[in-house]
Order: C-alpha cells, then sequence, then structure tokens
C-alpha cells in the first residue's frame, strides 16, 4: 500500500505560479512511475503530467505543455508538479496517482493504482 499526501494547492492570480508537492509513503516510491491528473467540477479526471521511475521520460497533456513541469526527487519519495503561466481554466482538484507496473500507456486513470485526496487549486481571472 501507498499513501500519498498532495499539498501546495491554493488561490493565485490568472499568470502566476504555484508549485505543487506529492509526498509518498513506502521504500519503493523510486520505482513507480508518478502522474499528475485534475478533475474540474462537473468534468471528468484528466491528466496532466506524468514521469517515469528514473525520471527519464516525462510526458504532459498539450493544454499545460511548455506551462508545467513535473519533477520527481527519489530521495525524499516525493514528486512535484510547478506549474507557470496559470489560466482561469486550469482551476481544479490536482490529484497525484502512482503507477505500481510501469505501464506504458499512462493517460487514463485506469492505468493508476493509488491515488493522494486532492489538492485545489483555484485561478482567477
Amino acid at each position: 500500500q501507498v499513501q500519498l499526501v498532495e499539498s501546495g494547492g491554493g488561490l493565485v492570480q490568472a499568470g502566476g505560479s504555484l508549485r505543487l508537492s506529492c509526498a509518498a509513503s513506502g521504500r519503493t516510491f523510486s520505482s513507480y512511475n508518478m502522474g499528475w491528473f485534475r478533475q474540474a467540477p462537473g468534468k471528468e479526471r484528466e491528466f496532466v503530467a506524468r514521469i517515469t521511475w528514473r525520471g527519464d521520460t516525462i510526458n504532459y497533456a498539450d493544454s499545460v505543455k511548455g506551462r508545467f513541469t513535473i519533477s520527481r526527487d527519489n530521495a525524499k519519495n516525493t514528486v512535484y508538479l510547478q506549474m507557470n503561466s496559470l489560466r482561469p481554466e486550469d482551476t481544479a482538484v490536482y490529484y497525484c496517482a502512482v503507477d505500481r507496473y510501469g505501464r506504458r500507456t499512462y493517460s487514463y486513470t485506469e492505468e493508476y493504482d493509488y491515488w493522494g485526496q486532492g489538492t485545489q487549486v483555484t485561478v482567477s481571472s
């Protein structure tokens, strides 16, 4: 079992930045691929970014490419999401998730095994 705790959400004006953190329990964090998803009110949870266990492959949704950066520190069992140039449409609850099996595909919620409780990000116009 892996427990994930997100933090760093908040209220920010459009054009601003936030850095989300996701702290994981367990000694096997460094062997897991990690993802960030988000869910806006009335919408389905959608893929944001993914980083492989070694950090050598990173993928982004088109909507955040060039603005968001995913990274990880395996020594701290933590994955980050740096969000710059935020837009009102980025408003959502942001979740981190664990893929235990290193799946080749990564953009569907079914491909992740553990989830955090989420952190709210609100971008005002």
